[in-house]
């Protein structure tokens, strides 16, 4: 009974959005109060009721019933606690499940904390919220119904999939989905908009908040599914340009993007079209990474679902929401004035600069991504568009990025000083030179065009910092002044340095581990040991061990240094009873900011076994800079003026800047 209730709370939940998604729209056409206000009293019931039907099926994976065919095919009453919680949505009906609940999440966050809005406009945003959660519980009602009955029910599970028994996978998907689903949110207020007629400045300072929370979600989900790879797939890499990895880091371009026209809008008025056109694509590619994870076109460790079907529905729900906001964009984008003038030596202009780059980059991103699919379709012929071609296009277009971010902050509005700007990082410049030549010292040498990777994130770190220091004045005033002034900025700057100033370790890092680092692949027997990265690892042979639902061959390897032993490091193969699938667990000990990586091969005949072995320095470097831009994210969040959004309307009316084209 109690799982018929989940399903039901779907059909009412669908109920409800099909009424939000009519009536308050033509309430907002007729200045009918009454009917506007339905919208955020069913944006609030749809969450309450996905919520439940989520908890339902949650409430099944932990007392495992396996009545219900989805927790059947994807847990085990042997399986861990916490791998219960997350097998919910570590199968494709699951995941949609949390996708919709994320959904009408916003919807209720909009509804909660859009009081200031315009009645109408948020009306009309929540509207559009609903028109998107309309479809994805048809979609799940039809195609993807996780609440399928088993008569007579099994009296064992068949497990979750082992790959996806880990802790990172607990986190990776939800912290991804608050990004994906978050920029909904942007893509709404800007079809609203266009429907409404209303796009100004007041317009931006609304959409930030929604666009600085979905960005830093959406960080903190690639990271996290770049880390678990890395750590539990056993390839020993951090990114494979994998075209599920890339679905995910397009919309994160395209948002990055966005975040930064935002901001020009809302200083200067300029960008409206620009602005607006990044918000329907940021969600429209997050709606095309839905349909590339689960249409079965791509092969991946990433992909759910193989079912034409679901493909064809998604593919649907693309050609709708897609085609109509660029539909009604084109027809809308004519009557918008562009908006505030700038020189292009500028802030404005820096931010272009930014804009230009990015959204080339996510053209090519998307061109690697879909040309090998489309070329299939259309002759059968298959190729594979791999890293090389990703390297080479996606970092010549990065490099001119990573050196312009420091000048941006340096740059007034409007009108820059650019020799000014210069003189004003030319420390910077010197600094970061030191540093990298310092680096490339400290490591016994390498490659000698990584210097200048070292001095791009460098360059970053040392540039965010100057961004504060110079905004405070130091040197120039005392520095209890100075302190006093820098304390007085508002926090959106502290959240600004903060994130360039991890971009800059991130990049640090990527160039140190894949300059620096080392791969070793040798067969080992007990006793054998191999020098890697100043270490000396020896190894002591195998133990079998057995785990809550899996057995394992665990291989002991002790590390020594200077021929003192200092730790020692544990990779196993293990072999998920139920489904009988075998993995590699890597082995991994971490010395500062750098790591030791070990992952066992095949036995041989001798009794020997294939080890490879990685020498990652500075590898966190990655990870990290990933968690400071997530910390500058929500410090921004923090800023008082993006908690506020727009103030609330006057009595005056307020000028539309929705006119004809003079």
């Amino acid at each position: 009974m109690i799982i018929e209730i989940g399903h039901y709370a779907l059909v009412l939940a669908l109920a409800t959005s099909l009424i939000v998604s009519i009536l308050p729209v033509i309430g907002a056409r007729r200045g009918d109060a009454s009917m506007m206000a339905l919208a955020p009293t069913g944006a609030l019931v749809m969450f309450a009721l996905v919520a439940l039907s989520f908890g339902v099926l949650t409430w099944a994976y932990v007392v495992s019933d396996f009545s219900v065919m989805n927790v059947w095919e994807n847990s085990h009453s042997l399986m861990p606690l916490i791998y219960k919680y997350s097998g919910v949505w570590g199968n494709h009906e699951g995941s949609m499940l949390l996708w919709l609940l994320i959904l009408v999440f916003f919807s209720a966050l909009v509804a909660v904390f859009g009081r200031n809005l315009p009645d109408t406009l948020r009306a009309n945003v929540l509207a559009v919220q609903s028109w998107i959660s309309a479809a994805f519980l048809l979609f799940i009602l039809l195609t993807s119904n996780p609440f399928l009955r088993l008569d007579p029910a099994p009296a064992e599970g068949q497990d979750l999939n082992p790959v996806l028994q880990d802790f990172g996978l607990a986190v990776h998907p939800p912290l991804l989905y608050l990004g994906y689903v978050g920029f909904s949110v942007c893509f709404s207020f800007a079809v609203a908009a266009l429907i409404e007629g209303r796009i100004d400045a007041a317009w931006a300072r609304w959409v930030r908040p929604w666009t600085l929370a979905a960005w830093t979600f959406l960080t903190a989900g690639i990271a996290m599914g770049s880390y678990w790879a890395y750590y539990e797939l056993g390839w020993g890499g951090w990114w494979f340009w994998d075209p599920v990895e890339n679905a995910s880091f397009m919309p994160w371009l395209a948002g990055t993007a966005l975040l930064h026209s935002a901001l020009v809008m809302e200083k200067r008025e300029a960008l409206k079209i620009w602005t607006v056109l990044l918000a329907i694509m940021t969600f429209s590619l997050s709606l095309l990474g839905t349909f590339l994870v689960r249409s079965g076109v791509l092969t991946s460790v990433h992909s759910f679902a193989t079912d034409p079907t679901r493909g064809i529905f998604i593919l649907s729900i693309l050609a709708v929401f897609i085609g109509g906001a660029f539909a009604l964009f084109a027809w809308r984008a004519p009557m918008l004035k562009a908006g505030g003038l700038f020189a292009p030596i500028s802030r404005e202009g820096s931010l272009v600069l930014n804009n230009l780059i990015l959204t080339v980059a996510t053209a090519t991103v998307l061109t690697g991504t879909l040309y090998p699919l489309i070329l299939e379709t259309l002759t059968g012929e298959k190729i594979s568009v791999g890293a090389p071609f990703f390297n080479m296009t996606f970092g010549l277009l990065m490099l001119p990025l990573l050196v312009a971010v420091p000048f941006g902050p340096m740059l007034a509005w409007k009108r820059g000083d650019l020799p000014g700007a210069l003189q004003r990082l030319y420390v910077v410049a010197g600094l970061s030179l030191f540093a990298g030549l310092a680096f490339f010292y400290v490591q016994n040498g390498g490659p000698v065009m990584a210097i200048f990777g070292l001095m791009l994130g460098f360059w970053g770190m040392i540039g965010a910092i100057a961004d504060l220091w110079y905004r405070g004045n130091f040197g120039k005033l005392k520095f209890s002044v100075a302190m006093r002034r820098l304390a007085g900025l508002p926090r959106s700057a502290f959240g600004t340095a903060i994130a360039h100033f991890g971009l800059g370790v991130t990049v640090l890092g990527i160039f140190a581990a894949t300059s620096f680092g080392t791969e070793t692949v040798v067969e080992m027997k007990p006793g054998a040991s191999v020098d890697v990265g100043g270490y000396s690892m020896t190894f002591d042979g195998m133990r079998d061990a057995v785990g809550p639902n899996y057995t394992e061959s665990r291989g002991h390897f002790a590390v020594r240094r200077g021929g003192v032993e200092v730790a020692d490091i544990w990779s196993s193969k293990r072999l998920y009873t139920a489904r009988r699938m075998p993995t590699t667990e890597a082995g991994i000990l971490t010395f500062g900011l750098s790591q030791l990586y070990v992952s066992l091969g095949d036995p041989m005949e001798d009794g020997g076994i294939v080890v490879r072995i990685w020498w990652k320095p500075f590898i966190l470097c990655i990870w990290g800079g990933c968690l400071i831009m997530m910390a500058g994210g929500f410090v921004s969040l923090s800023d008082r003026r993006l908690r506020v959004g727009a103030p609330s309307r006057r009595a005056k009316a307020a000028k539309p800047v929705l006119e004809a084209a003079e």
